[in-house]
């Protein structure tokens, strides 16, 4: 790489000066890449070395030296772990400019942090600098072609060592200041994109996840009488294919634009109720099984959510459970195994008391019920997740697990998310309702299932949102020290 001015660091004073600078860096790299593309586009001229240098993220730099004992703070982030150098590459500091400036200022007013802001040694893949991907097509040119002469995505230079705890140290290099670097989030970022039909930045920080379209076709019809609400938080909706519902459309126009999403075409349709303050609710309907959890919740991290809950169907295990019954899961039996090496199954994953007491708190305000009638229509428990829907085949080998582990209810997902919480540091909580008994003869048939799913689903749902509601108002304790590690990034 071409040595070049624009590489060296340079000090600033304050957390904004850092963060508008990050701002000026990113878009000049981008748009230098842009510009260099669409003249190898009308021309077929490769950019030169020095152009190329220029194609790279920019870089934050913390020093933190210790004069005196650290300060200690209950808070579970912004904290240094250790005297020295904390460093990451950033993409789209504009849009993640609140969540930096959170952290930077508490690293500099409580530790006394200096910074510096660079350019990196990372380069930014081609496919990033356009928002949509087909402004590529214009040019003629094969992605082999252009692999030639500008950067690419090198899956080897992407992953999640850092949130693993499997990086390793090396003296007098920089240790990690966030759990991801810029290639990583920009990956997942154009991954929400093609999984969930919306652009990334509708995502919305308090994020329901779900297994069912039921719980859609709910939310969608909620979301839209709130919308009709004038003095209301909410502003807009946002569906699958950039379908965009604002507040005062007719009737008749809002169910044209409903019908008009193209949310059969993506894999994980994401629904986005936007507010004024910028706290909404994302619902992402996840399929069925732990591939899709682990898949989606992986890309949903970098966005560093508030929190994600489940919110989906399960069967329960008990005989003194009935249909439309409630699962509040505290531990989970994870049978799916697709997190094994990363999250052994037996690491413990604790249960996040703020989580837990918003969910049943919001279950008494839905529901009415308190007390004894609450409990016997709301369980605590141990939910099993398997990778295997036709566990019951087994039976006779799942029997003794599923014993010990004194299970109440089975699902494919609820483990796999609930972990990914636990890995990537994102607060999580599972709300189940049970949709049928596999070990006492009420198996799912349809005529019985439709009559449950139209009974129970907007109720859960409701329970759903009104757990966040309540939690938007506990944000600082929400993210749990249990999340964090001895070697923890200082950033959330």
């Amino acid at each position: 790489m071409p040595t070049d001015p624009i590489s060296a660091f340079e000090s600033v004073a304050t957390p904004e000066e850092a963060v508008e600078q990050l701002i000026q860096l990113h878009d000049a790299a981008v748009e230098a890449q842009r510009h260099c593309l669409e003249h190898f586009f009308a021309t077929g001229t490769p950019p030169t070395p020095l152009e190329r240098s220029r194609f790279r993220y920019p870089e934050l730099r913390l020093d933190y030296r210790a004069t005196s004992v650290p300060p200690v703070k209950q808070r579970a982030y912004a904290k240094f772990q250790g005297p020295g150098v904390y460093a990451t590459t950033i993409t789209q500091p504009a849009f993640f400019k609140n969540y930096l400036l959170e952290q930077l200022n508490h690293l500099v007013r409580d530790y006394g942090a200096t910074l510096e802001v660079g350019i990196s040694d990372q380069e930014i893949p081609y496919p990033y600098i356009f928002e949509r991907g087909d402004e590529l097509g214009r040019g003629a040119h094969s992605a082999a072609e252009l692999a030639q002469h500008f950067p690419t995505p090198l899956l080897a230079k992407v992953g999640d060592e850092i949130a693993d705890g499997t990086w390793i140290f090396h003296e007098n290099e920089a240790r990690p200041l966030s759990l991801f670097d810029a290639a990583r989030v920009d990956y997942s970022l154009r991954r929400l994109v093609h999984y969930t039909g919306s652009d990334w930045r509708s995502v919305q920080p308090w994020i329901l996840l779900t297994n069912y379209h039921r719980y859609v076709d709910q939310f969608v019809r909620w979301a839209v009488k709130e919308l009709t609400n004038e003095d209301g938080p909410y502003s807009r909706l946002l569906l699958p294919g950039g379908i965009v519902i604002d507040r005062g459309l007719s009737e008749a126009a809002v169910e044209e634009l409903i019908s008009s999403s193209p949310w059969h075409r993506f894999q994980m349709p994401a629904y986005h109720l936007v507010r004024k303050d910028g706290q909404g609710v994302t619902l992402v309907n996840i399929g069925v099984g732990p591939a899709n959890a682990k898949n989606i919740t992986d890309h949903l991290a970098v966005l560093r959510p508030h929190c994600w809950l489940m919110v989906g169907h399960c069967g329960g295990l008990r005989q003194s459970q009935s249909i439309g019954d409630y699962v509040l899961a505290h531990g989970y039996l994870r049978r799916d195994h697709i997190l094994d090496s990363a999250v052994p199954p037996e690491i413990p994953l604790p249960a996040l008391a703020e989580i837990q007491v918003a969910l049943q708190e919001a279950a008494v305000q839905v529901t009415g019920e308190r007390g004894d009638a609450l409990k016997r229509r709301l369980r605590t428990g141990t939910v099993v997740t398997y990778d295997d829907r036709n566990w019951e085949l087994r039976w006779s080998q799942e029997r003794r697990q599923i014993n010990l582990s004194r299970a109440i209810a089975v699902d494919m997902e609820s483990g796999t998310i609930a972990a990914q919480g636990y890995r990537l540091r994102v607060p999580y909580g599972t709300l189940l309702c049970v949709s049928d008994k596999p070990l006492h003869g009420e198996i799912k048939l349809p005529g019985a299932a439709n009559a449950f799913y139209e009974r129970a689903v907007s109720e859960h749902l409701m329970i759903g949102l009104s757990a966040l509601d309540i939690l938007r108002g506990q944000r600082s304790s929400l993210h749990s020290r249990k999340l964090r590690s001895f070697d923890e990034p200082p950033f959330r």
